[in-house]
């Protein structure tokens, strides 16, 4: 009799479980870590990059405000991911009978459900900008590589020339700043650098990829949450609705009796 009221308490606790919206939280969690600390390091080098080598000081005020953008960024996705696994706890099996049990239950339900479908879209819309960027950021850094790794830059002469490129940096940039020169500057370029830097952007873009698919599971396991919790509310609609049938139904048979037993 333990061992089965045991197993029915197992059973009863699995059932509770939203799955789908626990898998998306660990790819949630799991990328936003790692997004935020491959980008934090990125945009160090990036940050040294433009200072040790292109001599540029000015107009990199943005680096800072960036990485703690970052921070916030991964807290708040971190928050709302377990608010969203909160939420589908409660539409989840027998659960969602007993808190949605109320009509103000379910309506309160069905709004916590349509605010975190709006919430993740918008969040969606931008980690896909992020993506997007992170793309740029990785593709900049491996044409980078690709120029370290050629056998046509001058290097008997000791120089690469990002003259070319020149509407890329600030106004005022002087041309010999847009030169990497000498074998240590170029060792600093490519390997100290850009090495770095690429393997940190391609992790990160990879990472974000990682956050837009458990976005897109957040909102396929919301949308299916709305969906219960409504059906729930018409299946309560239908049940007291044969409960009072029943009920009319059994008073109508013993007033049947009760006139049958006086006559």
């Amino acid at each position: 009799m333990g061992s089965g009221t045991k197993s029915g308490g197992c059973r009863g606790c699995i059932t509770r479980i939203p799955y789908a919206t626990l898998i998306a939280l660990i790819m949630c969690w799991a990328g936003v870590g790692v997004f935020c600390g491959t980008m934090y390091r990125g945009v160090n080098l990036t940050l040294r990059l433009l200072q040790d080598v292109f001599k540029l000081d000015k107009g990199l005020q943005w680096v800072e405000p960036t990485q703690l953008a970052f921070v916030i960024l991964g807290a708040s996705m971190a928050a709302i991911a377990l608010m969203i696994l909160g939420t589908a706890i409660l539409a989840t099996g027998a659960t969602r009978q007993e808190v949605y049990r109320s009509s103000v239950g379910r309506v309160g339900g069905r709004i916590a459900s349509a605010a975190f479908i709006f919430i993740t879209y918008i969040l969606l819309l931008a980690w896909l900008l992020v993506l997007g960027c992170c793309i740029i950021m990785t593709i900049f850094y491996s044409l980078s590589w690709g120029i370290c790794s050629t056998k046509e830059i001058q290097y008997d002469e000791q120089k690469i020339d990002f003259y070319p490129f020149h509407f890329l940096f600030p106004e005022g940039t002087q041309k010999v700043n847009m030169e990497v020169e000498g074998q240590k500057e170029i060792k600093m370029f490519c390997k100290d650098y850009v090495e770095r830097a690429e393997v940190m952007f391609i992790i990160a873009t990879s990472a974000c990829f990682l956050v837009v698919m458990s976005l897109v599971h957040f909102l396929m396991a919301l949308s299916a949450n709305y969906a219960h919790i409504r059906g729930h509310d018409k299946f309560t609609e239908l049940q007291d609705l044969q409960d009072l049938t029943s009920e009319t139904m059994t008073l109508t048979d013993r007033e049947a009796v009760y006139i049958k037993h006086v006559q």
